[in-house]
């Protein structure tokens, strides 16, 4: 418990914003009207917080620290979205593990929790929070 696991880095790109956007159907001014968002606290168009926790989560995959052992993902707890990601910054994750919890009817898994923490090139903390993630555990 305690190990900082890093993530490789991402920068987010115009492409990537258009691609959520139209993956999802959120075309909210914020990430698509760069003349409102030039008049606003942020001055300028920001990513979508969605997409940023899901880079979070492929970047963590890409490790392959977990790849034999992680079967699903069990939930989003506590994410808080503390500073904008902008069009062109350099995202990085941290997945810190902070608790595992064996279960009690299924003696060959658990649940592992980890801490992920989303920062920028300027190492500000954008995002934070916690993934549950259902792992097999290795026989006692």
């Amino acid at each position: 418990m305690g190990r900082v696991y890093p993530t490789r880095a991402r920068t987010i790109t115009e492409t990537d914003v258009v691609t959520f956007g139209c993956l999802t159907g959120d075309f909210h001014d914020n990430h698509f009207n760069g003349h409102r968002m030039e008049q606003s606290e942020f001055g300028q168009r920001i990513a979508h917080g969605l997409l940023v926790l899901s880079y979070c989560n492929g970047m963590f995959n890409q490790t392959g620290l977990f790849q034999d052992t992680c079967t699903a993902l069990l939930g989003v707890e506590e994410w808080k979205f503390m500073a904008p990601v902008f069009f062109g910054d350099t995202i990085r994750c941290n997945a810190i593990p902070e608790e595992i919890i064996p279960s009690r009817s299924k003696p060959d898994r658990g649940v592992m929790k980890l801490r992920f923490q989303i920062y920028n090139q300027n190492d500000v903390l954008c995002q934070s929070g916690i993934m549950a993630v259902m792992m097999k555990r290795k026989p006692d």
